[in-house]
């Protein structure tokens, strides 16, 4: 009540209550001791200091020791004090009255923070619920605003990334993640403070708080911690928003490979049986008698090397959806690694005909535990690459160990891998050369990591000083089986 009305009107109000009091305590003159009079006008004081305030009940408690002593000491109607034994009674009266309404005013005044106090907290306590449902940046951003406006006044902006170079005041709060006060020709309007949306992983913003006008009274000391708990808020909302955005995102991208998968794996079955038609047409029209003609007879051999080369890249899809997804079971067994780079380059013979191969594989390489038919893969999509997009100069294979891991790297004398596709020249359909006439769809390098991954190894490439690239994968070393041996009887 009393920080609705002026300071003026609450001290006429006090007034009022002591006389109030007065025309009470008038009818019991004569039948009440004048000491338990003044109990009544105790009770006015602690009335005002309840109701008023501090200040109103220290004006009553001067107003009640003169109006007690002009109706009710005698000789009454006068100021004049007969008996000097009332004046230790207008003392006492004076001092109790001036303690107890402290005592009663500051009562009422924790009671009115300890109000407000909860009203805040219910507040705070809504918002975070209006927070924790949130969608969007721009939500989170319109409950801020709204709740400082009927809180503190004044007005909020959320700004997060990426925060536009004009704003250098936000940017340095955002990138030290210390609060700022900016005056009034700072943030161009009035008075702002700016504080950093500190959450649990990182900074995800800044909250501006501008005032009003030029009264900078909401960024007070006591409004502070209140400030920074709606920053706090903000933050957290934020950054659920955000790995909400990201979980979505790589749901959506799990479930695109799920299907691309299941197609490849789909497309790759149907397409197995005609092609094995159409190559064995191709054989019987070669093997025909009469012999065809040569324009027929190379017509047949072009239409059996296509039916291969489509034939081995089904092979190559159904192998990637069934590594995908989990499907393909390793036959892994402790051998060499020379038998399966022998293999290779004899599997892509026809491949490398005229072609410089240098091998060297180092003297102590240990026995690994790998699946040959899928290593050998591996090798044969690698030396065909290179092969491809480097037709002339030197393929080198070499293979070192390299803690526990054994390296197995095949390099070329061709142009190189582009700049900065260095990773995304082993994903799905990703090919190093954009333009040329290099065949392929680029499921090699795809299922070559897939195939290193699943033995537990990891592949890279990088571009050679002397030029050319090379491609190195890493395969465990383990602890290959103790083989005892037979000593005879």
């Amino acid at each position: 009540m009393s920080a609705s009305l002026p300071r003026f009107a609450r001290y006429v109000l006090a007034l009022l209550v002591c006389a109030a009091m007065a025309l009470v305590a008038l009818p019991l003159v004569d039948i009440v001791d004048p000491t338990n009079i003044a109990m009544l006008f105790l009770l006015a004081v602690v009335l005002v200091a309840a109701r008023l305030g501090s200040e109103p009940a220290v004006l009553a408690a001067f107003a009640s020791v003169a109006l007690f002593d002009f109706f009710f000491v005698p000789p009454r109607l006068s100021w004049a004090v007969a008996d000097a034994q009332y004046l230790i009674t207008f003392v006492v009266m004076l001092v109790v009255a001036l303690v107890i309404g402290q005592l009663a005013a500051r009562l009422q005044e924790r009671a009115r923070d300890a109000a407000q106090r909860e009203a805040r907290t219910q507040a705070l306590y809504e918002m975070a619920r209006e927070l924790s449902g949130v969608l969007t940046v721009a939500q989170v951003a319109e409950i801020v605003q709204r709740f400082l406006a009927d809180e503190v006044g004044g007005k909020a902006m959320l700004h997060v990334p990426p925060i536009a170079d004009d704003r250098p005041h936000v940017r340095a709060v955002y990138e030290n993640g210390i609060a700022m006060m900016l005056a009034a020709h700072e943030s161009g309007y009035a008075p702002a403070l700016l504080l950093p949306l500190r959450a649990p992983m990182r900074i995800r913003g800044v909250l501006q708080i501008t005032a009003d006008d030029v009264d900078a009274s909401i960024f007070a000391e006591a409004h502070r911690p209140l400030l920074e708990t709606v920053a706090s808020l903000a933050a957290i909302a934020v950054e659920r928003i955000h790995y909400v955005e990201v979980a979505q995102e790589a749901t959506v991208r799990l479930e695109s490979e799920r299907l691309r998968a299941a197609l490849l794996s789909a497309v790759s079955h149907d397409l197995r049986t005609p092609l094995t038609v159409l190559v064995g047409i191709a054989d019987s029209l070669a093997l025909a008698r009469p012999p065809l003609p040569p324009a027929h007879a190379e017509a047949a051999a072009s239409l059996r090397d296509q039916s291969l080369r489509l034939a081995a890249l089904v092979d190559n899809l159904l192998d990637m959806a069934r590594l995908q997804v989990g499907r393909t079971q390793l036959r892994k067994e402790w051998q060499p690694l020379e038998e399966v780079v022998g293999a290779s380059l004899q599997a892509t013979a026809a491949i490398l005909k005229n072609r410089d191969v240098r091998v060297e594989l180092a003297a102590d390489l240990p026995l690994l535990e790998f699946d040959a038919v899928l290593l050998e893969r591996v090798l044969c999509n690698l030396l065909e690459n290179a092969a491809k997009y480097a037709p002339q100069g030197e393929i080198a294979i070499a293979a070192r160990r390299q803690g526990e891991f054994v390296e197995v790297s095949v390099c070329d004398s061709g142009p190189g891998v582009p700049a900065g596709t260095e990773e995304t020249i082993f994903d799905l359909f990703e090919r190093g050369a954009q333009e040329g006439a290099a065949s392929g769809v680029g499921l090699g390098l795809a299922i070559c990591r897939a195939i290193v991954e699943v033995h537990g190894g990891h592949i890279r490439t990088a571009n050679r000083p002397e030029g050319g690239a090379c491609f190195v994968f890493s395969l465990p070393v383990g602890q290959p089986p103790v083989v005892e041996e037979d000593h005879g009887d």
